[in-house]
């Protein structure tokens, strides 16, 4: 296939940065091939996926069809800015941070469930995220890797296949090298950084708590820094070096310095109107690439007002 560029064409291997690229056609074929070819950088799945959001134009004209005829000297502009989905295509509650051919990085707002139980039929992340990739192709689907209660925000990472779920998860520990929360607390902490460690265990109730006894449920070692701090909250840095199930909520009530906001935990009000808590960075070796990814969700402007003068 005969493809010919503009001379100022950004090349497809340009940094995301650059706006668009601009291709001519060079001889009849199909829109998917077409760009299958002049992208060489890009996997067959990650092109579908802009065709799915709208980034690929002929002649000015949006085209989401694979099979859409290209005439020899059409012009194909592929658009690197995300187009803002609308009408049943809109995300709610979630923004798509990075996407390719093995992973999908977002952002999740505070009030929206991960993954629903089997007593839960609500719209999650996991739901909307699986409408989202079967939009590209019907047999496509969308892996749990880790979790984030509900009214805890920030940045989580799901897996587009089986294989991809089980090398993250079996690898979790070394795979991932930074994981960061923010988390507002009732009080002044006192001692500007510190390490809680425990063996965390659950009850009949779904509660989980520390145990008395060394060695006793699993192992669960959080550290803390202070950030902000005034007579009745502080603002903390968290860096997780276990993932356990409400490990930080425990680990601060813990400290008697419980999360705004979750009474489950022993918080005394909820003034922020939703949990203090949240994903503030995740960085991690990608599954197949190996590349060192970083994504950073800035901390809640609620969580930074309760530090301004009144």
């Amino acid at each position: 296939m005969n493809v010919k560029k503009r001379p100022k064409a950004h090349s497809p291997a340009s940094s995301p940065k650059n706006d668009a690229t601009e291709l001519v056609v060079g001889e009849p074929t199909e829109l998917l091939a077409f760009l299958l070819a002049s992208l060489p950088g890009r996997g067959r799945n990650s092109v579908k996926s802009i065709l799915a959001r709208g980034q690929a134009a002929v002649d000015g004209r949006p085209i989401t069809k694979y099979d859409h005829p290209l005439q020899p000297g059409q012009r194909v502009t592929v658009s690197w800015t995300k187009v803002d989905r609308s009408g049943g295509d809109k995300l709610v509650g979630l923004t798509i941070l990075h996407e390719d051919d093995d992973i999908v990085v977002v952002h999740k707002e505070a009030g929206l469930l991960s993954i629903a139980t089997a007593q839960e039929k609500e719209l999650t992340a996991y739901r909307q995220l699986s409408d989202y990739v079967k939009r590209v192709s019907p047999s496509a689907r969308i892996f749990i890797v880790h979790r984030l209660d509900r009214d805890t925000s920030g940045v989580m990472m799901f897996a587009k296949s089986e294989r991809v779920q089980q090398l993250l998860q079996n690898d979790w520990k070394d795979a991932v090298l930074e994981r960061t929360y923010a988390a507002l607390v009732e009080g002044a902490v006192r001692t500007k950084e510190g390490t809680v460690k425990s063996w965390l265990k659950e009850n009949k109730a779904m509660v989980v708590y520390s145990s008395p006894k060394p060695d006793d449920g699993q192992l669960a070692i959080t550290h803390y820094k202070v950030l902000q701090s005034n007579d009745r909250y502080s603002l903390l840095e968290v860096r997780l070096e276990t993932g356990r199930k409400n490990q930080i909520r425990v680990h601060m009530k813990d400290i008697g310095h419980p999360v705004v906001g979750d009474k489950k935990y022993g918080a005394r009000g909820s003034s922020l109107g939703r949990l203090g808590l949240h994903a503030h960075v995740l960085s991690f070796r990608h599954p197949t690439g190996g590349k060192t990814m970083r994504f950073e969700s800035p901390i809640p402007s609620a969580f930074l007002r309760m530090f301004k003068e009144k």
